[in-house]
């Protein structure tokens, strides 16, 4: 086996174990939604990513102070959309819905991505991403309405699923501020930007709520839990992940990321005893295939 054939397989493990890191988010979010407030998750997650971080940017980060105080509106957005925003929805969400349903709408991201490209960076809207985003959107309809079509005509949304499309969303712009993101501005230094603005947005509701706990308030369970949305999630799903797209390209990397509602689905069953009925199952194929169609190069 030559050196080319072990960094092919070493990205494809790399990309598999971001994605099953990220799959166990909505599981800790399921596993802590009745105990933690949503702030406080999103705080302490970004919280402890910096400073995991911090000792390998601190280099870049001074070299980038400029960049950063001229760019800082753009890292402000971007912080709010991908940090902020999109983690506090999982968290909220996380009250009302499964695990699996959870991850099934999150990878309808890439349908929000092409609408939204659409709109702001003016992408071509092709014959064979319009089947795609159809397939997925039937997919996600199928879900929200239990699968049974007579629903449509009085189709009530858990507010849950509401909050995950929202991430969704929420997630999709962020992923188009990225694909701008200035050059000169170094990858590191830019993600640990990231993470302090999103910390920052929220540290005053953070405060608040905070006043009103104990320490009592935060188990074992709990600190581990919280240490692993750190530390797994926000830093090494995303280290991962960068390290296998440049081995295997964003395409394939993609292709794997679309597994992320099965690991969910695994983990939701055994970890909290969540069923998997054909429902999940339908809307989950009808999801991935639009979404793979859609996105396919």
């Amino acid at each position: 086996m030559t050196f080319k054939h072990y960094r092919v397989i070493k990205g494809h493990v790399l990309v598999v174990a971001a994605t099953a890191i990220w799959s166990g988010n909505f599981i800790v979010a399921r596993f802590l939604a009745d105990s933690t407030p949503p702030v406080i998750l999103v705080v302490l997650r970004s919280f402890i990513a910096a400073v995991f971080l911090f000792p390998f940017v601190i280099r870049p980060i001074l070299n980038c102070i400029p960049l950063i105080r001229k760019h800082l509106g753009y890292l402000a957005l971007t912080a709010f959309l991908g940090l902020t925003m999109s983690n506090m929805l999982i968290y909220v969400a996380a009250s009302f819905s499964p695990a699996l349903n959870m991850s099934l709408i999150a990878i309808f991201s890439p349908v929000f991505t092409i609408i939204f490209a659409r709109i702001f960076l003016l992408e071509a809207l092709t014959f064979r991403r319009a089947i795609g985003l159809s397939i997925a959107i039937s997919g996600v309809v199928f879900l929200l309405s239990n699968g049974r079509i007579s629903n449509l005509k009085d189709l009530t949304f858990s507010i849950g699923d509401v909050w995950m499309l929202g991430q969704a969303a929420s997630f999709a712009l962020y992923s188009i501020l990225v694909r701008v993101r200035p050059t000169e501005l170094h990858p590191q230094a830019f993600l640990f930007s990231l993470f302090v603005l999103g910390t920052l947005f929220l540290a005053p509701w953070f405060c608040w709520e905070l006043s009103g706990m104990t320490l009592g308030d935060f188990p074992p369970k709990t600190v581990w839990a919280i240490l692993y949305l750190g530390i797994g999630p926000s830093l090494l799903a995303y280290w991962f992940w960068n390290e296998s797209v440049g081995i295997i390209g964003p395409a394939r990397a993609s292709l794997v990321y679309y597994l992320l509602p099965l690991f969910s689905g695994v983990e939701g069953l055994f970890l909290l005893g969540e069923p998997v009925t054909w429902v999940h199952v339908v809307s989950g194929i009808m999801i991935l295939a639009g979404v793979i169609f859609a996105t396919w190069e």
